[in-house]
């Protein structure tokens, strides 16, 4: 729900009284963050961020509120972690939903100036220090209701997740297939921060400054948190920097090991990187439930679900060094396309039209409203470009099959039509995705 500056404010100063901090000044909503809002502010000469969630609905879905997940953060700043400081916490009085704030620290999180700094390798090396400290805190100074992740238990709940969205994506019908033949062996489970990525991080000066966003934190297998951070949406621009965008995986993993971080086994962290990359596809589907369900009512939410494509290119990628030597090099069935309409303007005309007049009213647009500008912008743009090639067509039946064993990647053609499925979807829902252009080269072998 949105919340208005003056209730805000009179909900703040309440926090922040109980925490002997004076009244907030010069509240402004930071653009991004695709679950949580998150505000700036001064108080007393110092600033400060209020994390807080944008329905209570949404945050009802969440493994733990705002009250362990402040207490996850205040564990790792006490361990000498670049975790922000929690100085407070919403209470229901507050009258402001749920939430709490930090102080703030300086840098950036914006992933196209982090990966444009100097010095990406001692960068990188300071990430996986980072992370080696979180997980070597202990599970016993950690809130007792931290979730701990088995991964058969959660390709199960993926599949589930995957019939209750319809069950009718081939590609990720397939990476749930490999993901069931296979989980590995269980290990003794450390702390996983859950988002660890560019993004999530402060930069300064190419300086570590601040590790972020705790939310999704939980107990896991290591190999997880560091595969994270290296899918490859999360590389951003710098796809050829498979490490966070920064540098080699050898470089990461080494640097890992050399701060006290546990082994790496190649084989896990692959294990893990298809599973998140399964993850956040089924993630980005469910974006657009919330939005038709009502419990969040964002243009972003909306556009988020139509990411889907990006991480079935991803997957694809991923997993389709197993299909045979002759089915890698089989020439691609062509797009079936659309007819060219003429006379009154089509569908994707009149997006582009709106598009185009948007952009005239930019200039009296500020803070947020300017964020959300840009997608409806880009929404627009989806809609043109799928107007003028045509949607891709669901495949439940085939999705069945792929998820059920009885097709893979060694049938004949199926690589080829999956990968034209990826092409076409991310073409037209994200056609300046870093991937695409990867795909393209590779797969490319016209019929």
């Amino acid at each position: 729900m949105s919340i208005q500056l003056t209730d805000l404010t009179a909900g703040l100063t309440r926090a922040l009284a109980r925490a002997d901090i004076g009244p907030p000044e010069n509240i402004i909503r930071l653009t991004g963050g695709a679950t949580m809002e998150s505000w700036r502010f001064t108080a007393g000469g110092l600033d400060y961020v209020l994390r807080r969630a944008p329905t209570l609905e949404f945050l009802a879905q969440r493994p733990f509120g705002h009250d362990t997940e402040a207490a996850i953060i205040r564990a790792a700043h006490g361990a000498g972690i670049a975790a922000p400081e929690v100085v407070a916490e919403l209470e229901p009085g507050d009258g402001i939903g749920s939430g709490f704030v930090m102080k703030a620290l300086p840098g950036t999180p914006d992933p196209k100036a982090i990966l444009a700094m100097d010095g990406p390798d001692r960068l990188l090396s300071e990430c996986a220090n980072q992370l080696a400290q979180i997980h070597a805190l202990s599970i016993a100074d950690l809130p007792p209701d931290l979730p701990a992740l088995d991964p058969a238990e959660g390709v199960a709940d993926f599949t589930a997740q995957f019939e209750e969205a319809g069950g009718d994506r081939p590609i990720i019908a397939l990476g749930l297939r490999w993901l069931l033949d296979n989980i590995p062996k269980p290990v003794d489970p450390v702390l996983n921060h859950g988002d660890y990525r560019v993004g999530n991080l402060l930069v300064g000066d190419g300086r570590l400054t601040g590790v972020l966003d705790w939310e999704l934190a939980h107990l896991s297998d290591w190999h997880e948190d560091l595969a994270f951070g290296c899918m490859t949406v999360w590389r951003f621009s710098r796809i050829d920097r498979p490490a966070l965008g920064l540098g080699t995986l050898e470089q990461y993993f080494s640097a890992y090991e050399a701060a006290g971080g546990r082994k790496v086994d190649p084989a896990r962290f692959h294990f893990w990187l298809v599973y998140r990359t399964v993850w956040w596809a089924l993630g980005c589907l469910r974006m657009g439930g919330q939005w038709r369900s009502g419990a969040d009512r964002s243009l972003e939410r909306a556009l988020i679900s139509r990411r889907t494509g990006e991480q079935e290119l991803d997957l694809l990628l991923l997993l389709e060094g197993e299909a045979p030597d002759a089915e890698k090099a089989h020439a691609l069935p062509r797009s079936p396309g659309t007819e060219t309409l003429a006379g009154q303007a089509s569908i994707g005309e009149l997006a582009t039209a709106i598009s185009e007049w948007l952009a005239t009213v930019k200039p009296r647009m500020e803070g947020h409203d300017r964020f959300q500008h840009a997608v409806a912008r880009n929404a627009l743009g989806l809609i043109a470009r799928e107007a003028e090639a045509g949607a891709v067509g669901s495949d439940r039946a085939l999705a069945q099959r792929l998820l059920d064993g009885s097709a893979g990647l060694r049938d004949k053609g199926l690589l080829a039509s999956l990968r034209r499925r990826a092409l076409d979807t991310v073409s037209t829902d994200m056609p300046k995705y870093p991937a695409l252009a990867v795909a393209r080269a590779r797969w490319l072998i016209e019929a």
